[in-house]
């Protein structure tokens, strides 16, 4: 996710990189962590005390004085926090996160906030994101099928990315799309196809809101019982918003600000 959502929770001059967690909150220690691309990294921490929440929410990080909102990766059912991060060279956290070590704590407010959540209401689940947008789909995913996926929902993730070795999550898609596809309908596409770093890419190609329309008519969904979800960058989810909202979709938005 990129370091800030919509909801600024700390400010502040990076000065010296201060690494230690808010002593005001629990911490979560770094357990794992896996470097995708020189600014993207998966990381895994263990909570001190219980952390509960929905899939799609958003969990507050820490360290110092300076604290941001990250979607969660990982379903309530697992055991750690899976959070995807984006490196934001000037931010004020990110830089710092990217210098700790396994063992290492971050400060995590107790409670877990946000709305960006599966509605049961609907059946068919439209799922559009860029990079770390990604995060709530895949929690949502996750928790459906660990649940039984005996409600006849359905979902249709459509992932965009500059270049193909951004995506990280989408190898777990594809299973899940093989082993269940009556369930997740999985679509990954890439903005600069004809850059060196995407040679061999023989998917699909665009940016995700200029094909979502496409899909929505290719997947013939109901307007009744279809809800839309955009995660990610503003100007994805601005685009797809203008595009459905007037045409009455039911539409549920999460930004990612880049501060």
């Amino acid at each position: 996710m990129a370091e800030a959502t919509s909801t600024e929770l700390g400010t502040g001059q990076a000065g010296a990189l201060d690494l230690t967690p808010n002593p005001a909150f629990p911490t979560a220690r770094l357990v794992e962590r896996r470097d995708i691309t020189e600014d993207l990294m998966v990381i895994k921490l263990e909570p001190s005390v219980q952390f509960n929440f929905k899939a799609g929410q958003y969990c507050t990080l820490g360290l110092g004085k300076i604290e941001r909102a990250y979607s969660i990766i990982s379903a309530p059912y697992e055991k750690y926090l899976e959070i995807f991060v984006e490196l934001v060279p000037d931010g004020e956290l990110t830089p710092r996160m990217w210098e700790l070590k396994v063992g290492d704590c971050m400060s995590v407010r107790p409670r877990a906030k946000g709305i960006f959540t599966m509605d049961r209401k609907v059946h068919h689940h439209f799922m559009l994101s860029t990079v770390t947008g990604v995060a709530p789909s895949v929690s949502m995913v996750r928790q459906y099928l660990h649940d039984g996926a005996g409600e006849n929902h359905v979902f249709y993730i459509m992932f965009g990315a500059s270049y193909a070795d951004e995506f990280t999550y989408d190898a777990e898609f594809n299973e899940l799309a093989e082993k269940h596809p009556e369930t997740v309908k999985f679509v990954s596409t890439v903005s600069r196809p004809t850059e060196a770093r995407n040679a061999g890419w023989e998917g699909v190609t665009g940016r995700v809101n200029t094909i979502a329309e496409e899909y929505l008519e290719r997947f013939n969904l109901p307007k009744d019982d279809t809800k839309i979800y955009a995660c990610g960058h503003p100007g994805m989810i601005e685009d797809v918003k203008e595009k459905f909202v007037p045409r009455g979709w039911n539409f549920a938005e999460e930004r990612f600000w880049k501060p």
